[in-house]
């Protein structure tokens, strides 16, 4: 994590891009990533009625990485607009699958390659995203 006023700046982003050479992607430091992201699965254009808030204690990366992060369940109804919003219009397009990341009121992540948790979801809630996902699925594909 980097401030405003780096007195190194430039040699750290040399180093990080090999002079350039390399992309590298950064973003604004959200402060309440203190207390943990959240992962919200859209399924068929619909929210899983569970998120996952993953925690990470003194932790500033909000990926998870098991086994080092233990990620525990929250009501999706924290950040219920992120939902709202985009579940149609990624639905529309074909995506059946995506995982949101909500940090504070930031959207910060759309996965539509990976968007896991839907074991963690069923372990601590008992919700079962597989079999909500089955339905989704099986509805696109009888249109």
């Amino acid at each position: 994590m980097l401030q405003e006023d780096e007195p190194n700046l430039n040699a750290i982003l040399e180093t990080v891009t090999h002079d350039g050479e390399r992309s590298v992607m950064a973003q604004r430091y959200i402060p309440e990533i203190r207390n943990g992201d959240k992962r919200v699965l859209l399924i068929g254009g619909a929210a899983v009625p569970y998120a996952l808030a993953r925690i990470r204690g003194r932790e500033r990366r909000a990926a998870t990485s098991p086994p080092r992060h233990r990620p525990r369940p929250a009501a999706v109804g924290l950040r219920p607009r992120h939902c709202e919003a985009l579940a149609p219009t990624l639905a529309a397009r074909g995506l059946l699958l995506v995982g949101l990341d909500v940090i504070g009121d930031y959207l910060t992540e759309v996965n539509v390659t990976s968007p896991t948790c839907f074991v963690e979801i069923r372990e601590q809630t008992g919700f079962d995203v597989a079999s909500m996902f089955v339905d989704a699925l099986e509805k696109a594909v009888a249109r």
